[in-house]
């Protein structure tokens, strides 16, 4: 066995434990019902919401959303990590914005986003494009400042045009850091979309979660909540299942 397929195993193996454990807490009445339901009642309240197509509209929304937010948010964010990355002066300042980003609650615009462009999906994808592409452009950043000059010297002595450095040299050679930003991006623009429909939103993951809480419907609640949770780690397994095959593509060259 190699050492990352053990340490998957003790990941899964703790998780396991702890939801075990979680189970028999509620059952023998140490955890309150009112407080926190069995991870088997949630995994049934999740069967049944879903099964009964309760969720579907909401699903559509909430999911498209984070989609349309998540591939702005790259192709934004690499786009201007770029450009910065070209400037000196630019970069100069953007360093301490960028870095200091993340202290500053992106929620706090969403009145504004509700007041410049209205109820509905719009605000959003902004916010989730908020939430997500400075990661990007961190990565991207972090990945360009990783590239080496003698690539680029390379480029030079073969007469590679600007496109094909960039497609050939550069984006291979950043893809790692790359990677790294689009994992936070998904995470952001997911935790961004959803936060913004707790907060106004008559449709979508979040405003189901907040409606079943307000409802004191904990079943619902916490059904709603895994699916998001599954969703999430799926996504977020793929991407990292991605990144290793091409890194060791990469690798094998």
């Amino acid at each position: 066995m190699t050492r990352r397929r053990a340490v998957l195993c003790v990941r899964v193996a703790v998780l396991a434990a702890l939801v075990i454990l979680l189970e028999l807490c509620c059952r023998t009445g140490i955890i309150d019902p009112l407080t926190v339901i069995a991870p088997s009642d949630m995994v049934a309240s999740m069967v049944d919401l879903i099964g009964s197509g309760e969720l579907n509209e909401s699903i559509a929304s909430t999911f498209s959303t984070i989609a349309l937010a998540f591939v702005l948010a790259i192709g934004l964010g690499t786009l201007a990590g770029a450009l910065i990355h070209r400037s000196p002066r630019l970069r100069d300042v953007s360093d301490p914005l960028l870095a200091s980003y993340y202290s500053v609650p992106t929620f706090i615009f969403y009145p504004l986003l509700v007041a410049l462009l209205g109820l509905g999906k719009p605000p959003l994808v902004v916010l989730g494009v908020l939430s997500a592409a400075p990661a990007v452009m961190i990565s991207t950043l972090s990945g360009l400042d990783s590239l080496s000059s003698v690539l680029i010297k390379m480029a030079r002595v073969h007469r590679l045009n600007r496109a094909r450095t960039l497609w050939w040299i550069v984006l291979p050679a950043a893809l790692p850091r790359l990677f790294t930003g689009f994992k936070l991006a998904l995470s952001y623009a997911l935790i961004g979309v959803i936060a913004g429909e707790f907060i106004l939103s008559g449709t979508g993951l979040g405003y189901a979660i907040s409606f079943a809480y307000q409802s004191f419907d904990n079943r619902a609640m916490y059904g709603v909540m895994l699916f998001v949770m599954l969703v999430a780690v799926t996504a977020n397994g793929i991407l990292y299942v991605w990144e290793g095959r091409l890194a060791r593509r990469r690798s094998a060259r």
